[in-house]
C-alpha cells in the first residue's frame, strides 16, 4: 500500500476578523484545510469570501487592525502564527513562497529582474555570490520557459509581457526550492493563450519539483485544469472539498452547484449561463448556513442550525444538512435571457479601413529617433442599434487601442470613423455633448478609473447632473436604482473605492456608464476581473440592457466562453489586423483561422480537463507590413508565401469571412483533424454531429 504524504500545511478551526467601522467583521469561521505533498489544492469562491485572506495567513500576515481569535496555522506541525518577525522571515520566500495577482505591482519598476530574484537568493543565503545567483537566475528564467534568460535578466518589468512579468514572478518564487507555493489568481489579469501556457508551466513544475501548490481563484475552468482537490467557500466559510472531478462532476452543496452553473463555456451549440441569485451580504448572514437566504432549497432549520463539513465519500465532504435531498445536477439556467435578435439596417457605428499608432509627434521622433508604429492596420467593421460585437485577442493585438479610437482618446491616421451616419470627430473634445453622452467607456481596470476620493453615489450623480439636469432628489433615485442594477444594495452608495472588492468595483463603474443612457457601450475587457458568479449576473444584466434599451456594445474581451454569450458577431484580431470575422455561432465551428484555432485550444474547459496546452501565440516585435500577421507562429503556415503576400478574405459560405492563404476546405480538415492539439470540433459539438472531412 502507498504511503500518504505528508502533511506540508495545515489550518485548523480557524476565526479571523478585521477591525472595520468600529466593530469587528469575522472573514474566516472555523476554516479547516490540509495541503499534503505534491498536491495542488484549488480555493474558490465568490469575492469577499475570503479565499486570499486565508492564503495570506499561511505566510502570517497580519493587518493591524486583524486579529485570529482561534485555531492554527501549522507548517509541518509549527504553528506559523506564533513565530516572530525573525522566523517569519526566514520562512516565507524560503519554505512557503507566493505567486500575486498583479506582477505588476508587486515587482519593483526601478530594480532589473535579474537584480530582483538575486536579492530573493542572497537573502535566504541560497547562493553565496553575485555570480552564483546570476548563473541561478537564468536556469531558472529556463524552468519557467523564458526566452533568452541572458538578455532578460538585464530588463525591467515595464519591458516585459504580462505574461513575460508572471513568469518572473514564478520564478521568483521558485529560487529557493519551497515546499509550498501559495498562488492567489495568478492568471486572472492574462489572456487564454498565456494563462494556458501558465498553467501548463505550473503542472509541469509540480510534476518535476513535487513541489505543494495552493491556487486561489475565481475560475472553475483553471482550477479543473491544475488542481487535485477543490475547497469552495462562501462568506468565510468552508462549504464543500472534494477531488476536482467528483466536484465538477457531482457537486452537492447548493451554492458549489450555482458557481458551476454560472461559468460561460464555449462548449455548447446554444451557451446558457444561470447567474445565483441575490447577493452576499456578509452584515446579515444567519445564525446557521451562511448561503440560507440565497438557497433555493433552504429549510426553515437551515437558518439557525450550524452547518459543518460532512463526509459523504472518497474526500468529498459537504456542509449542508439537505446534501442527501440535492441531486449532484446543475441549474438549467432556462430563466436566464439569451442574447436578443438584431435586425439588419442602417449602422450605428462604423469603423472604415482605420489604421492607428502612437506617437509620431516631434518629441517621438527626437527621443526614438524612428517613426511611430502603427498597432491597428485598415480595420473595418461595423455595428448594429442593439448588436454586441466582440473584439477577441491576445494582448498586443490592438483591441483596447479600437477602443480608445472609439471613444475619441486616439486620433486615426487613416481612415474614418461614423456615428448614426455622420463622422464622428475623431477626439472627444471635438464631440458635441450628445455624443459624449451616447458613447460611453467602461475601463478595464475601476482601480484607475474610479476616483479614491469620491463616493460612490457622488460618482454616479456627476453624468446625471452633467447629461441631464437632475434634482437631488431625482439623482439619489436612479443612483439607488443604478446600484440596483448591477447588483449592488443601497448601503453601498456612501462607500469610497478602497472600500469595495475589485469585483464591487468594477460594477460601480458599469453602472456609472449606465446611467447616461448612452447607445454605444465601449466595454474594455470589464468582465476580466470579476468571479464567475457576478460575471453571470453582468452578461444578465448586460443583455436586459440591450433587450430593455436597444444600446448597442462593442466588447473587448480574450475569453472566447464570455464572448459566446454575450455577442452576435465576433472579430477576431491578430497584431492590430482582422484575422476573421463573422456571426458568434459560426464563428465557433469549424472551418477556423489558424490563430481562432489556437485561442479556443487555450479555453479552460470544466468538461475536458487536462487538456493539451494550446501552440505558443505570443504577440513579438511590430506588426508585418507585408504577409500574414500570424506568419512564424501558425502551426498550420502554408510557407513563405504566408510572410511575403498577405492573405486573401475567404468566404466560409455562411456569415463568416477567414483571412488566409488556406482554402476553406483546408481549414475544415485542419480543423477537424485538431493540429497541434484536441480536435476543437468534437469539444465544441456534441458528438454525433456529423463531420464531413474534404
Amino acid at each position: 500500500m502507498t504511503a500518504m504524504p505528508e502533511t506540508v500545511m495545515a489550518v485548523r478551526d480557524l476565526d479571523f476578523a478585521y477591525r472595520t467601522g468600529g466593530r469587528w467583521l469575522k472573514v474566516l469561521d472555523s476554516v479547516s484545510i490540509e495541503i499534503r505533498e505534491g498536491e495542488v489544492l484549488g480555493l474558490v469562491g465568490e469575492s469577499g469570501c475570503g479565499k486570499s485572506t486565508l492564503a495570506y495567513t499561511l505566510l502570517g500576515y497580519l493587518r493591524s487592525n486583524a486579529r485570529v481569535s482561534r485555531g492554527e496555522v501549522l507548517y509541518r506541525g509549527d504553528n506559523v502564527l506564533a513565530m516572530n518577525r525573525t522566523q517569519l522571515d526566514r520562512l516565507r520566500g524560503h519554505r512557503i513562497s507566493l505567486v500575486p495577482q498583479n506582477p505588476t505591482t508587486a515587482l519593483s519598476p526601478h530594480l532589473r529582474v535579474g537584480r530582483q530574484i538575486a536579492e530573493v537568493l542572497l537573502q535566504h543565503r541560497a547562493v553565496a555570490t553575485e555570480d552564483a545567483a546570476n548563473d541561478a537566475i537564468v536556469n531558472l528564467f529556463g524552468l519557467v520557459g523564458l526566452p533568452d534568460p541572458e538578455r532578460l535578466i538585464r530588463r525591467y518589468p515595464h519591458q516585459l509581457s504580462g505574461g513575460q512579468q508572471q513568469r518572473v514572478c514564478i520564478a521568483m518564487a521558485l529560487a529557493c526550492d519551497p515546499d509550498l507555493l501559495i498562488l492567489d489568481e495568478p492568471t486572472t489579469g492574462l489572456d487564454v493563450t498565456t494563462q494556458s501556457q501558465i498553467i501548463s508551466l505550473l503542472a509541469d513544475l509540480r510534476q518535476r519539483l513535487g513541489m505543494a501548490m495552493l491556487y486561489v481563484t475565481h475560475d472553475l475552468g483553471v482550477l479543473a485544469q491544475i488542481a487535485d482537490r477543490v475547497g469552495v467557500m462562501y462568506a468565510g466559510h468552508m462549504v464543500e472539498v472534494a477531488p476536482v472531478g467528483v466536484l465538477f462532476d457531482a457537486p452537492r452543496h447548493p451554492y458549489t452547484q450555482g458557481l458551476i452553473a454560472s461559468v460561460p463555456t464555449v462548449e455548447v451549440e446554444k451557451p446558457v449561463v444561470h447567474a445565483l441569485k441575490g447577493l452576499l451580504r456578509r452584515d446579515e448572514l444567519p445564525a446557521g448556513c451562511p448561503f440560507q437566504p440565497r438557497c433555493g432549497f433552504a429549510e426553515p432549520s437551515c437558518a439557525d442550525d450550524r452547518q459543518t463539513l460532512e463526509s459523504i465519500d472518497g474526500g468529498h465532504q459537504v456542509a449542508c444538512q439537505r446534501w442527501r435531498a440535492i441531486a449532484p445536477e446543475l441549474p438549467t439556467g432556462e430563466d436566464e435571457p439569451h442574447a436578443t435578435s438584431v435586425t439588419s439596417g442602417a449602422p450605428l457605428f462604423r469603423f472604415d479601413a482605420v489604421s492607428l499608432s502612437y506617437g509620431g509627434g516631434t518629441m517621438w521622433k527626437r527621443f526614438l529617433e524612428s517613426d511611430p508604429i502603427v498597432v491597428v492596420r485598415d480595420v473595418s467593421f461595423d455595428l448594429q442599434p442593439g448588436e454586441t460585437l466582440a473584439l477577441v485577442g491576445e494582448s498586443g493585438s490592438g483591441k483596447s487601442t479600437i477602443a480608445r479610437a472609439a471613444a475619441g482618446l486616439l486620433s486615426p491616421i487613416a481612415g474614418g470613423i461614423a456615428f448614426k451616419g455622420e463622422p464622428l470627430p475623431p477626439r472627444v473634445e471635438q464631440r458635441s455633448r450628445a455624443q459624449r453622452r451616447e458613447v460611453q467607456f467602461i475601463f478595464q481596470n475601476p482601480d484607475a478609473s474610479l476616483n479614491p476620493r469620491a463616493r460612490v453615489d457622488q460618482m454616479l450623480a456627476r453624468p446625471l447632473a452633467m447629461f441631464f439636469g437632475l434634482a437631488r432628489d431625482e439623482i439619489r433615485d436612479r443612483t439607488k436604482q443604478a446600484l440596483h442594477d448591477v447588483r449592488l444594495d443601497a448601503s453601498y452608495a456612501r462607500r469610497f473605492p478602497d472600500e469595495l472588492s475589485g469585483g464591487e468595483r468594477q460594477r460601480v463603474a458599469i453602472a456609472r456608464a449606465l446611467v447616461a443612457d448612452p447607445q454605444l457601450l465601449l466595454c474594455d475587457e470589464i468582465l476580466s476581473a470579476l468571479d464567475v458568479s457576478v460575471q453571470a449576473n453582468i452578461i444578465t444584466l448586460l443583455r436586459r440592457l440591450q433587450a430593455e434599451t436597444n444600446v448597442a456594445m462593442l466588447f473587448i474581451s480574450h475569453d472566447l466562453a464570455v464572448v459566446r454569450n454575450l455577442a452576435h458577431k465576433v472579430a477576431v484580431l491578430y497584431h492590430g489586423q482582422i484575422m476573421e470575422t463573422g456571426d458568434v455561432d459560426e464563428l465557433f465551428a469549424p472551418p477556423f483561422h489558424p490563430y481562432t484555432h489556437a485561442l479556443l485550444l487555450a479555453v479552460p474547459s470544466i468538461r475536458h480537463r487536462k487538456r493539451k496546452a494550446a501552440p505558443r501565440t505570443e504577440i513579438l516585435g511590430a506588426p508585418n507590413n507585408t504577409g500574414c500577421a500570424f506568419a512564424g507562429r501558425c502551426p498550420w503556415q502554408v510557407g513563405a508565401i504566408c510572410e511575403e503576400q498577405d492573405p486573401p478574405w475567404r468566404d466560409s459560405g455562411r456569415s463568416n469571412r477567414i483571412r488566409c492563404h488556406h482554402t476553406v476546405d483546408d481549414l475544415q480538415r485542419l480543423a477537424i483533424l485538431g493540429i497541434d492539439g484536441p480536435p476543437v470540433s468534437d469539444a465544441l459539438h456534441p458528438p454525433n454531429t456529423p463531420k464531413e472531412v474534404t
